[in-house]
């Protein structure tokens, strides 16, 4: 143990009665039932990937979660390059101190080393609408999976305009929490 510790640095390797349980640490996604769904909210340093059809609130969870990052650092890989800085800020995204990667293709954002907490959402389909684009790397590095579908529209006490989306969030993958479930929300 002391030869690996010394060659990748303390604590890559540990007996697991002395890792504490080895908790992963988490955030508010910006919705309570969704947060409940992961057993307590994303985790800290990890991938998360959020996909679903245009227009069925991903950016808006993604940027929610952002706002909602306690002090540490975020990082938002904008595989469409429609990040909107504006409407960022409108929801409480620190954006002056917010780290933006606009990548070409997805390896590039994989192959980034960083450590911070990472929001994927890659939104363009081809096919079938249910298998994300970018091949199976972005499924396999990440944490969390979660698949993000618009179930109808919110209406203004007249009912008159449209105000926002309803949508269900399904967690399909979660190497942090033991089951998969789904959530209602109103990002």
């Amino acid at each position: 143990m002391n030869d690996i510790n010394g060659s990748f640095g303390k604590g890559s390797v540990t007996r697991l009665g002395s890792a504490g349980g080895a908790l992963v640490e988490t955030f508010p996604s910006g919705c309570l039932t969704l947060d409940l769904a992961l057993g307590g909210g994303l985790p800290t340093g990890r991938i998360v990937e959020i996909f679903g059809p245009e227009s069925s609130g991903k950016t808006t969870l993604a940027l929610h979660a952002i706002a909602e990052k306690l002090g540490g650092n975020a990082m938002l890989v904008d595989a469409e390059h429609a990040f909107d800085p504006a409407y960022s800020k409108a929801l409480g995204v620190d954006v002056e101190n917010l780290i933006v990667c606009q990548p070409d293709h997805g390896e590039m954002a994989l192959e980034s080393n960083i450590s911070f907490l990472v929001c994927m959402f890659i939104g363009v389909y081809y096919g079938n609408p249910e298998v994300t684009s970018g091949g199976i790397a972005l499924k396999f590095f990440a944490s969390v999976r979660l698949e993000i579908r618009s179930t109808g529209k919110i209406k203004s006490v007249k009912g008159d305009e449209e105000i926002g989306v309803r949508v269900r969030v399904r967690v399909q993958k979660s190497k942090v929490t033991l089951s998969t479930s789904e959530s209602l929300l109103h990002p």
